[in-house]
């Protein structure tokens, strides 16, 4: 299984967080599934590292996933759901997550997140979502 890992489990499997998702997470690092992560990820991710040595060994982890690039495609398709859900009347918080969607929705693949701004993109955009509660 190919999955995609928000940078809201990230940083709470990075915390320690003893969370549903994390469980998940950990449960596919240790089944060696195939885990990706794309531009926007990665930089939320490494943008909140205070540390060096901890910016460094992050970044080399992220080095290791499987890389989503991010065509045009994604960018369009981001601005399509973000459009689609305000005309129903649901304005998506961060924008950045409809071009996190958009990507696991291009490669039609899951997204593991703990953001409740993908259910919405999830119930009328056609998004995967990995649930917490299907831990293998």
């Amino acid at each position: 299984m190919i999955i995609l890992i928000d940078t809201t489990v990230w940083i709470d499997f990075f915390a320690a967080r003893s969370l549903p998702h994390v469980a998940v997470l950990e449960d596919l690092i240790e089944h060696r599934e195939d885990i990706c992560t794309c531009g926007i990820i990665l930089t939320e991710v490494l943008q909140g590292i205070r540390k060096d040595t901890e910016f460094r060994k992050t970044r080399d982890l992220f080095n290791t996933l499987i890389w989503l690039p991010m065509p045009y495609t994604v960018f369009l398709r981001s601005a399509e759901i973000y459009r689609k859900l305000r005309k129903k009347g649901i304005t998506i918080r961060k924008p950045l997550d409809c071009m996190i969607a958009s990507t696991a929705i291009e490669k039609d693949i899951p997204l593991l997140h703990n953001d409740k701004d993908f259910q919405p993109i999830e119930n009328h955009c056609g998004l995967k979502v990995l649930s917490s509660n299907e831990k293998r």
